[in-house]
């Protein structure tokens, strides 16, 4: 994958180390000098003022499918730049078992699409492969644990042999002998049913049930398959004493600040097996685009391993109108397009690096023209810092290190970075004074990119933050 911006030519601080006091001060007042005059200063009503109590993303029941889908476009990302040979050639992988998934599900409540999205996420359609060099681990087109295979579906694992014959295919493959590696695997399917796609997914299937049977929900039983039942149930225990809620709330209505305990425990399980319900349903999407919409599939391919995050799925580069001059970017403030950055940062929970507009005076303008952003981007920043301070319980600012740019700026960084360009992307310095901003910081990244309001992408000294067009419409107290 290549990054949209080159290391070299990023956006730079200014000054290396600048105290905290010097940052201050410097957000209190914006540069006026030299070139086009500045824009007015913000607060204006309704932008700039200090965000209102409360999480302004909370999750909200009546819109629980919005939620959904904004959480598969969210967490989907993944599934395009980390499938195997990419996501075109694993849902090809995946649909040439569609005929076993369909006879593994026959007279079962187990919807035989959901199925075949869990192959796409746990195997990429690969029915040999293994979570590392031990067959104890998750193997097979399903990713089934020895130990859960044994003890909870009722499979015929022999590990022992199953790890000679492992050993002995990795010898034969490091050999490029493929006609006895294909013999060997076909012993080990023989002794180890995870191997075996059809058993594989039958037990699959009885895993599912099983847990749909527990929890009584179908997208909780998916969750499960990847977190475990127990885990899940202690998650719900902690939650709401043990009552099974739709994974979109569990989800969206725990925070570090809100159903703690819950939060912790969704949050601290690794491999982000959180997500995996949103993958699952975002492989599933996939694999329908792959039936019925190639161009669409390729469309998204294209933009999701355009760049390290998702930027350009929020702002397709065709519909990203980049502000080409110092002039247009000028005009667009003129027109309210663009909104100058607030002038009490402090009170906000920001301050701004005195470097942002640094090279201005090259192109004969003021550097307060490239002190602002978008609207929803402006809203959304505000609300950032403001969770930010409250989950950190510090006072400490998040510093803007960059805002809005023009083509022509760009030019002089040696970057080229539409977004940016037309006022969508801001940055934020890595420089935290605890760990706990730390850990906020993050918390609430995870956060907005589940709902899809932004693509992040993390640089040596910088968080580079989109923001979707419609982040607005996602805040509480927004519109």
């Amino acid at each position: 994958m290549r990054s949209r911006r080159r290391t070299a030519g990023r956006r730079r601080l200014a000054i290396a180390g600048v105290v905290l006091v010097a940052l201050i001060a410097a957000a209190i007042v914006l540069a006026t000098s030299g070139g086009k005059s500045a824009p007015p200063p913000l607060p204006l009503p309704g932008i700039g003022q200090p965000a209102k109590p409360g999480d302004p993303f909370a999750y909200v029941p009546s819109r629980e499918s919005d939620f959904v889908a904004r959480a598969i476009a969210g967490s989907d990302h993944v599934l395009f730049t980390k499938s195997p040979g990419g996501a075109l050639a694993t849902a090809a992988r995946v649909a040439a078992f569609r005929p076993m998934i369909d006879q593994a599900t026959a007279g079962t409540n187990i919807d035989p699409s959901i199925l075949e999205a869990l192959v796409f996420v746990e195997s990429a359609g690969r029915p040999n492969v293994i979570a590392g060099l031990d067959p104890a681990n998750a193997s097979g087109l399903t990713q089934i644990l020895a130990s859960t295979g044994q003890s909870l579906l009722g499979m015929h694992i022999n590990l022992g042999r199953s790890r000679q014959l492992t050993g002995k295919i990795g010898t034969a493959a490091g050999q490029g002998r493929l006609g006895l590696v294909m013999r060997l695997e076909s012993q080990r399917a023989r002794i180890d049913n995870r191997f075996d796609p059809r058993l594989a997914l039958a037990a699959t299937v009885r895993y599912l049930e099983i847990a749909e049977q527990h929890f009584g929900r179908a997208d909780l039983a998916v969750e499960s398959y990847h977190m475990g039942i127990g885990n899940l149930q202690n998650v719900l225990n902690d939650y709401d004493g043990g009552k099974s809620v739709p994974y979109a709330q569990l989800y969206f209505d725990t925070a570090p600040d809100h159903h703690t305990s819950a939060y912790n425990l969704i949050s601290g399980f690794g491999d982000d097996s959180s997500l995996y319900y949103w993958r699952v349903l975002g492989a599933q999407q996939i694999m329908r685009l792959y039936r019925t919409d190639g161009a669409e599939l390729n469309r998204l391919i294209s933009l999701q391993t355009a760049v390290d995050s998702q930027a350009d799925v929020l702002h397709p580069p065709q519909d990203v109108r980049p502000f080409a001059t110092p002039d247009a970017l000028d005009d667009a403030y003129s027109r309210r397009t663009i909104l100058p950055l607030p002038s009490n940062a402090p009170a906000l929970g920001l301050a701004y690096d005195p470097g942002i507009g640094s090279l201005a005076s090259q192109l004969k303008v003021t550097p307060a023209l490239y002190r602002g952003l978008r609207g929803p981007a402006l809203d959304l920043l505000i609300e950032l810092a403001a969770r930010v301070r409250s989950l950190s319980g510090g006072t400490t600012p998040l510093i803007v290190t960059s805002t809005v740019s023009d083509e022509r700026y760009q030019q002089l960084l040696g970057v080229s970075d539409p977004p940016a360009a037309a006022g969508w992307s801001f940055t934020i310095a890595r420089r935290y004074v605890r760990p706990a901003q730390a850990a906020a910081f993050q918390a609430m990244l995870d956060r907005l990119q589940a709902l899809n309001v932004i693509a992040w992408q993390r640089f040596p000294s910088e968080i580079e933050v989109t923001v979707a067009s419609d982040a607005t419409q996602v805040l509480v107290h927004g519109p």
